[in-house]
């Protein structure tokens, strides 16, 4: 046998006295490198040896010994609304399982499908699991119900903000992103714009607000017949854009439209394309969400402004173990993620008339 059979004990999975005996040290300073309290305990070479004698073995901590130790589990919960279908849900998901992740901790994750009840009873499951903590999820921006049990926990919510304001959220910076795709538009001449889509909602509302900040600042009032709350469908952009584009002459109509979401915005180019209306030589559009497998994929691509989801599971992850770690309760104050560009196609200079 080699020198790895011959250093483990009989029953497969290698321990960490496994890995004292191969390195020549002692348990107690295995337990150093893996417990993080080597520094000034043991020397660089000595904790060198003890990593490259565990990665022989392939010997990892046992999370659960690890967890008894310091009343942890080593698992977050993470309760949502609408995991099986928003499109934005994986990269939310995404960006707090890596985070969780290169903190060693592992997401149990739960879809409660909207139902206030469900929430209850999954908050409660995950108490009884003694997760470490819960971030709670919304796939659209609002304001929420805090489920109950989640002020038992460090909890901290996602794309949402609580309606008695007593947890931490983690929310995109809506009111600049408005502002941003106004400037999409402003930065290339346009000074008839309009917006299309929206909806009774915090997201719609807040960047209704951003893009007329943009535009005042400049000294552009929006014509009230430009700005039409159609909803947040394609059908609504085909819709909304026929109001302000079909049967207006090209000297008296926007040269420019900003779209609720990018739903809209396909609909806006297809209203577009049958009004004979070239995108972006005579009409710029801009979208919002930067929507998988959609947005790049118009026709002309779409240059819109991205949702920051998977930055926001990552900022809920961090904040969540953050306040594990410290065991302090982290202040119920609103964090504001950047709504980045993604530039594409669909904007061209202000045609000149």
């Amino acid at each position: 046998m080699g020198g790895t059979e011959q250093n483990r004990q009989p029953g497969g999975r290698p321990t960490s006295k496994d890995v004292a005996r191969l390195a020549g040290v002692s348990h107690t300073a295995v337990s150093f490198v893996f417990n993080g309290r080597a520094e000034g305990n043991l020397s660089p070479a000595t904790q060198e040896r003890i990593r490259q004698a565990a990665d022989r073995l392939g010997y990892r901590p046992d999370p659960v010994a690890r967890g008894l130790r310091r009343r942890r589990t080593a698992v977050i919960g993470l309760v949502t609304d609408e995991i099986a279908t928003s499109p934005f849900a994986g990269r939310l998901l995404r960006g707090a399982m890596e985070t969780a992740w290169d903190s060693e901790h592992l997401v149990l994750t739960v879809d409660s499908g909207g139902d206030p009840a469900k929430e209850d009873a999954a908050v409660a499951e995950l108490l009884d699991r003694r997760v470490d903590g819960i971030i709670y999820a919304a796939m659209s921006l609002r304001r929420v119900r805090v489920p109950e049990g989640l002020h038992r926990i460090h909890s901290v919510l996602a794309n949402c903000v609580p309606e008695d304001d007593s947890l931490p959220a983690v929310i995109p910076a809506e009111r600049a992103g408005g502002r941003t795709a106004a400037r999409l538009l402003l930065d290339e001449g346009h000074r008839r714009v309009a917006m299309v889509g929206g909806q009774d909602d915090m997201a719609s509302a807040d960047r209704l607000r951003g893009f007329r900040d943009a535009l005042r600042a400049e000294g552009i009032t929006v014509p009230k017949e430009w700005v039409v709350r159609s909803g947040g469908e394609i059908n609504s952009g085909y819709e909304g854009a026929l109001r302000v584009l079909d049967g207006i002459a090209a000297d008296r109509r926007p040269t420019g439209i900003f779209c609720y979401n990018d739903r809209v915005a396909a609909g806006v180019l297809h209203a577009a394309t049958r009004l004979g209306i070239a995108v972006p030589e005579e009409l710029s559009v801009v979208g919002y969400d930067d929507q998988e497998h959609m947005a790049a994929y118009l026709t002309p691509a779409l240059t819109t402004v991205a949702l920051p989801h998977r930055a926001m599971g990552e900022a809920a992850a961090r904040l969540l173990l953050d306040s594990i770690d410290t065991g302090r309760t982290s202040p119920a104050t609103v964090r504001r993620l950047a709504c980045p560009v993604i530039s594409r196609a669909s904007v061209g200079p202000a045609p000149s008339r």
